[in-house]
């Protein structure tokens, strides 16, 4: 029994050690661990939506020179000419020959092409990334494509533009675009793009920009931290600035790379850095003398409750079994010092079994000299020692359950900081603005196919639906429809649509409001040029895979996404969802209307902590556009992240009382229910066949189940029963009365 009681003390003491570790480590002053994390995440949101802008532009310029219909007698100008598109901020575009890098043609600026070895550019199978240049003093990004033409006859007319006849011509185009607008969220911070050297290349500010000083040293740090986690991966951190007063510059540095292997943004060595001004905050909770208050507290249960099982439990046990043995050397063995053995009383203790126990053992020695026949028991019993481990388990309840319930609780109204809160609010922007590009890409590029479908044949118009499907992953079924509404063409899965309608213009729109997957759909008129053919219908539409939408929510850190129409129903989500769902909670709706602005106007990002059944919330919403496709939809997009999945100290100080507690209680539950098991409940078992036996029963065989103390009592009984037995046998069959024969050894063996 020395191993339940010695676990319960030294466990206890255990988990008053850990509370003192885990409160004492949590930080009271500073910036606080989720304000840096918050920084972090903005920097490699923001490098996400650079990366994602540089990757759909390299795409769309190899898609524009896959389109391009090569013919033999193209001339490098007119092919040029047709693979320029109306895109705004393109500088300016080269074709080169492909064998030999000579220019052929340009349109706009000059392109930097110093550095650019164009026979090894183009050889190999796979695309060409973008390539990072100087050019007037300020960096610009080249993109590539190769354009194949059929093989051709050399003709006497050719002009000394077109490079030389070979079969399987091969052109590069080359466009120069500067870098992607970049844009920063949230009041006062500033984000930059740097290169591998740390230089800024390009600078967005929202409100009043941070002092000069206050960044002094940042780019470089982040250029340092991102070279030690290597170019080809899309690490991120945060670092410290300087201090002003009560604020302090906080950072945030993220690589412009892909996390799922080799990407188009790997080898142009970018790096984004965002920073702004945070309160420093100093927390009234002293969480180090609670640490020391609550370990102590439980310091002494441990020692109470083992001390009161030392004394009440093990100290009577031992003297019972004590006891015992001597009763049964003197039942077993030979000549005059058996009756030695039975002279001394039993002691018995004065509590529940052992007492029982007790008794029952000296009315049985009494029986074995003779002076005393069978006894009778009382059969009410007071309280036991199933009352005692009653009482320890509610002894360490009494520690565990305020800290579970009541010490320490997070206030939703002041837990989360504000910079947080803020943050959470800028992060959902820079979601919002995600979504809402993918959303506008799926429109361009269904506009690009639409305009391409007057003047073809329709098994033409076909293949060209059929290979922007392929090309265009996001969509899952593209059809044509007429005057009437009916789908006149289709390429790809069943259409999901079953509102029939025919719209005006392009955009962004729903095509059902109920069943199991909502149906997103991008829409484009066809307009048949002049003198073309027209086209299979009038209308374009290609419906969005909600798979593809949902898969660009989740973001490490921001929780739960759910993009809402403008009846705050779930069209998509990040997390498991039932299409055309309210949201799961009443805050997030109100959340949702709140960034509702006045008529006309799109609204603005808003935040709030709400209070759940499992804590503080930290919650925000943003209307998905101000402009473009999506901006008369009236969706929304809301994020909840449970505040305490980040570093807050008043959360953590929560969450680490919580623990200490479940696990006193547990350690306390399982201590004591060991020592039920292996103590008390035998105990009991015992007690009632000692009483048996005291009270005359010699037929019931006692027999040990356990290798301890109480196996030891019980074997000892046994040997007393069979004296006793033997004695009455002896008695009945009118042998003369006295003390009886001794069992032999190997009586006492078996």
């Amino acid at each position: 029994m020395r191993p339940p009681i010695a676990s319960i003390v030294v466990l206890l003491l255990v988990v008053a050690a850990l509370t003192v570790i885990g409160l004492e480590g949590i930080p009271t002053g500073g910036t606080p661990q989720a304000v840096l994390n918050g920084e972090q995440q903005i920097a490699a949101d923001t490098a996400l939506s650079l990366r994602t802008a540089i990757d759909a532009e390299a795409g769309r310029v190899r898609r524009t020179a896959d389109a391009y219909a090569a013919t033999s007698t193209s001339s490098p100008t007119t092919a040029l000419k047709a693979l320029s598109s109306a895109k705004k901020g393109v500088l300016g575009r080269a074709l080169l020959d492909a064998y030999t890098g000579k220019l052929l043609a340009t349109d706009g600026r000059a392109v930097p092409l110093a550095g650019v070895d164009v026979a090894r550019t183009v050889s190999g199978h796979r695309e060409i990334p973008p390539r990072l240049v100087m050019s007037g003093g300020t960096r610009q990004l080249l993109y590539f494509a190769k354009v194949t033409l059929s093989a051709q006859q050399d003709e006497p007319d050719q002009d000394q533009y077109e490079a030389p006849s070979r079969p399987g011509r091969q052109w590069l185009l080359v466009v120069c675009e500067p870098l992607p607008a970049l844009t920063a969220y949230g009041d006062g911070r500033t984000a930059e793009v740097l290169d591998a050297s740390g230089k800024s290349l390009a600078t967005a500010v929202r409100g009043t920009a941070s002092p000069a000083a206050a960044r002094s040293g940042l780019p470089a740090a982040a250029a340092r931290a991102a070279h030690r986690s290597g170019s080809d991966t899309d690490a991120s951190g945060s670092l410290l600035g300087a201090a002003t007063g009560s604020r302090r510059t906080v950072a945030g540095w993220a690589q412009v790379a892909s996390a799922t292997g080799p990407g188009e943004t790997d080898d142009l060595g970018l790096l984004v850095l965002t920073y702004r001004a945070a309160s420093t905050t100093t927390t009234a909770a002293d969480y180090s003398g609670f640490a020391l208050e609550a370990a102590g507290a439980l310091a002494v249960v441990a020692l109470l409750l083992g001390s009161t099982l030392y004394f009440s439990l093990q100290q009577p046990l031992l003297r019972l079994y004590l006891s015992a043995g001597r009763l049964a050397r003197g039942a077993t063995g030979d000549g005059p010092a058996a009756p030695a053995e039975w002279s001394r009383p039993v002691p018995v203790p004065g509590l529940g079994e052992m007492a029982r126990i007790g008794r029952a053992l000296d009315s049985l020695r009494g029986q074995l000299l003779g002076e005393s026949g069978p006894r009778e028991f009382p059969a009410r019993r007071g309280p036991g020692y199933r009352a005692l481990a009653v009482t320890g388990m509610v002894l360490v309840a009494c520690w565990s359950v305020p800290m579970i319930f009541v010490l320490n609780r997070a206030d939703a109204a002041t837990a989360v900081p504000a910079p947080v809160l803020a943050d959470q609010q800028a992060r959902t922007e820079i979601a919002t603005n995600r979504i809402r590009q993918s959303l506008d890409r799926s429109y361009t590029d269904l506009s690009e196919t639409a305009a391409s479908l007057p003047g073809r044949s329709r098994d033409a118009q076909t293949e060209v639906l059929r290979k922007s499907l392929a090309d265009h992953k996001q969509y899952r079924s593209l059809y044509l429809l007429d005057r009437s509404g009916g789908i006149t063409l289709r390429v790809g899965g069943t259409p999901l649509r079953t509102l029939v309608h025919v719209p005006d213009g392009g955009g962004i729109t729903t095509v059902n409001a109920s069943g199991p997957i909502p149906a997103i759909a991008a829409y484009a008129q066809v307009r048949a040029g002049k003198g073309k053919a027209p086209a299979a219908g009038v209308v374009l539409f290609g419906e969005v895979d909600v798979k593809a939408l949902n898969s660009i929510l989740p973001r490490p850190k921001l929780g739960s996404v759910w993009v809402t129409d403008r009846n705050d129903k779930v069209l998509a989500a990040s997390v498991g969802y039932r299409a055309f769902q309210s949201l799961p909670e009443s805050g997030l709706t109100r959340l949702a209307r709140a960034t509702q602005g006045a008529p006309g106007t799109t609204g603005t990002a808003t935040s709030a902590v709400h209070s759940t059944s499992s804590g503080p919330s930290v919650d925000a919403a943003a209307p998905l556009a101000q402009n473009g496709p999506t901006a008369r939809l009236g969706w929304h997009v809301v994020t909840a992240e449970p505040a305490a999945a980040l570093q807050i100290p008043a959360v953590q100080a929560e969450q680490r009382t919580m623990l200490a507690g479940i696990l006193g209680l547990a350690v306390g539950a399982a201590g004591l229910g060991w020592l039920h098991v292996v103590v008390v409940r035998p105990l009991r078992a015992v007690a009632v066949l000692a009483e048996r036996l005291a009270g005359g029963d010699r037929r019931t065989v006692l027999h040990p189940v356990n290798h301890d103390e109480i196996g030891s009592v019980t074997r000892s009984l046994e040997l007393v029963r069979q004296v006793l037995a033997e004695r009455d046998r002896t008695a009945r069959s009118g042998q003369a009365a006295g003390p009886s024969q001794p069992l032999r050894e190997n009586t006492l063996q078996r």
